[in-house]
């Protein structure tokens, strides 16, 4: 008797087995709902089709009433009073690309003092056997609305020599400005373009160049370094043999 009544007693108490049941289900539950509803499903692309590409282009001749106030707003922010610090740095070498005739140039890079809205400014002149180029380069020190002016002049090889560019106050013939996460503006000088809305603008341009020629010491300090770009490169002469 008592053998056949320990075989007909319950496995686990009553009251256990409900509370263990409903712990169960309290825990299942949040796995339940948090579950992530399922992504919607990408519209498939066609077999053969191309992706599409966005082209930006830059009006170089003949920007935009909008663009003309950014070109004329970036110049006037930079054409104030220029406080250098007393570090500068001048290089100047001999550059070979394929199919590019060689090339001289002469950079010089002056530092702003730290209470200018301006960081750096860098005049650079190359020269080949077809063009001599000037570029002046302006940096921003907090790169809100644009953070890299450049002025650009070019003349003909033939027609002047490094010294006579700079000392004659070549005119600008492109200015371009580059901004954070927007597109390029540019203005360059076009043949057969009516750019007489223009004028003011590369005036203004011409005016800040001529301007720097003279606060970087380009005409006094470092005028032997422009006439090294007009120099002929002499070749060393040979050992005659005996």
């Amino acid at each position: 008797m008592d053998s056949i009544a320990a075989e007909s007693r319950p496995l686990y108490n009553p009251c256990v087995l409900k509370s263990f049941t409903r712990l169960l289900f309290l825990c299942a539950v949040p796995v339940v709902f948090s579950q992530a509803p399922p992504a919607p499903a990408r519209p498939q692309q066609e077999p053969g089709s191309q992706p599409q590409v966005k082209l930006n282009y830059v009006n170089a001749c003949t920007p935009a009433a909008e663009e003309q106030a950014a070109l004329k707003s970036a110049l006037g922010q930079v054409s104030g009073n220029a406080a250098f610090a007393e570090d500068f740095e001048i290089t100047r070498g001999r550059a070979t690309i394929k199919d590019a005739p060689t090339s001289k140039f002469v950079r010089l890079r002056r530092d702003f003092a730290g209470q200018s809205s301006l960081m750096t400014v860098q005049y650079s002149m190359s020269t080949d056997e077809n063009f001599t180029i000037e570029t002046l380069v302006f940096r921003m020190r907090d790169p809100k609305e644009f953070h890299e002016l450049s002025i650009e002049d070019r003349v003909s090889a033939a027609a002047a020599t490094p010294i006579s560019v700079l000392t004659t106050d070549t005119p600008a013939a492109r200015i371009r400005i580059e901004r954070l996460g927007k597109g390029s503006i540019v203005l360059s000088r076009c043949e057969g373009a009516d750019q007489s809305a223009y004028e003011s603008i590369f005036k203004q341009a011409s005016d800040l160049t001529a301007r720097y020629r003279g606060l970087l010491g380009l005409r006094t300090a470092f005028r032997t370094d422009i006439a090294w770009l007009g120099a002929k490169s002499e070749t060393p002469a040979r050992h005659k043999q005996p």
